[in-house]
């Protein structure tokens, strides 16, 4: 079976000591690779230092402190990779956090007179109400779940946040105003990864599904992916979140076959899965993984997610990426996301988990 990694935690040095480290990286001839208006100018970047450290295997993630601009809250984070050939390579990235509270590393990013967007990661064409739709695979930005805590830890220190509306831009490669897919320096490691077989897991396939459209009591778990609440627990932890009523439990749980591991969420009320992600450890140079797990996406509806009605459509049209039917209240802080518990309680797997696993930590 793959071994299971323990969750990282921040390095323990002082600020001082991770910037003196990373110059020193630069004094031995590491190279920042931007992908960004850095790339030309990477004078920009001198003022984004930083002042903490995640490892996760032989990679490791430096980290600046957190900043804000009008639509994210994130970090610029570089990344060095753990590869005898990536080792003089620092990777600057966005890392934020997404409504389902998992940290995602930015793949690019659109800005225009009418939107300004943070790229999500691989585009897959999709069939919605019959017709074919580009969208993103936002899950493919999902930083690994072994720091997801780690991130969560150093957000909760920050004091005070700066605000820059330029970091994205100089980090981020740009894309044309209507640009969804990333660019080849996300996807190509992706699909290097795929060529392998040894890479692909349950063959490639699926799984997780629904024997019947829009009804969350007939989702399968392919056999020896299913969550192992017994004995797979691997990770406790605890935050907050005022989206969803104050305390937040996490819980890291390896499947029974060890080859998957889910993040489940429980605040006062609401429980959602984050994506499962391989417990391969082949990372790419966003910090993301690199070999994917296929799942519904219907197994991981977050807490609150999209449901309002688009007055600017004529006639007026509504979105919502909450299966029909099951769209709850609207949150009382953003009223365009409404409570999803309606579908995500009908989950066996998520009946299952309040069961054997939240009973047990009340």
């Amino acid at each position: 079976m793959p071994a299971i990694l323990e969750s990282s935690r921040p390095a323990p040095e002082s600020p001082s000591r991770i910037a003196k480290e990373f110059r020193s990286l630069l004094a031995d001839g590491a190279r920042i690779r931007a992908a960004g208006t850095a790339r030309h100018h990477p004078e920009q970047l001198r003022r984004y230092l930083p002042r903490a450290r995640i490892d996760l295997g032989d990679a490791s993630y430096y980290l600046t402190d957190v900043r804000q601009n009008p639509d994210i809250r994130f970090f610029v984070a570089y990344v060095r990779l753990g590869e005898r050939a990536e080792r003089r390579n620092l990777y600057p990235r966005i890392f934020y956090k997404d409504v389902s509270l998992v940290w995602r590393s930015a793949s690019h990013f659109v800005r225009s007179e009418d939107d300004n967007w943070i790229g999500k990661g691989e585009a897959r064409w999709l069939t919605l109400d019959g017709e074919q739709v580009l969208c993103s695979a936002e899950e493919t930005t999902d930083l690994p779940l072994e720091i997801q805590t780690a991130l969560e830890t150093l957000l909760q220190r920050a004091r005070p946040i700066r605000t820059d509306h330029l970091a994205v831009e100089r980090v981020l490669r740009r894309g044309g105003d209507d640009r969804i897919a990333p660019f080849r320096d996300f996807t190509a490691p992706r699909e290097r990864a795929r060529q392998d077989p040894a890479n692909l897991v349950n063959g490639g396939r699926s799984i997780a599904w629904f024997e019947r459209a829009d009804d969350p009591a007939s989702l399968v778990i392919a056999a020896g992916f299913e969550p192992d609440f017994r004995a797979g627990v691997v990770e406790r932890s605890v935050s907050k979140s005022r989206l969803y009523g104050g305390r937040l439990r996490r819980f890291r749980i390896v499947s029974r076959n060890r080859e998957v591991q889910y993040l489940f969420m429980a605040g006062p009320r609401q429980v959602w899965i984050i994506p499962p992600q391989a417990t391969s450890l082949l990372l790419t140079s966003y910090g993301v993984r690199a070999v994917e797990v296929a799942a519904d996406e219907n197994l991981c509806v977050p807490g609150y997610e999209y449901d309002f009605v688009d007055d600017s459509q004529d006639p007026p049209e509504r979105v919502s990426q909450i299966p029909a039917g099951f769209a709850g209240k609207p949150s009382p802080l953003d009223p365009d996301r409404c409570d999803a518990s309606p579908w995500i309680d009908g989950l066996p797997v998520v009946q299952q988990f309040r069961r054997e696993v939240l009973r047990s930590v009340r």
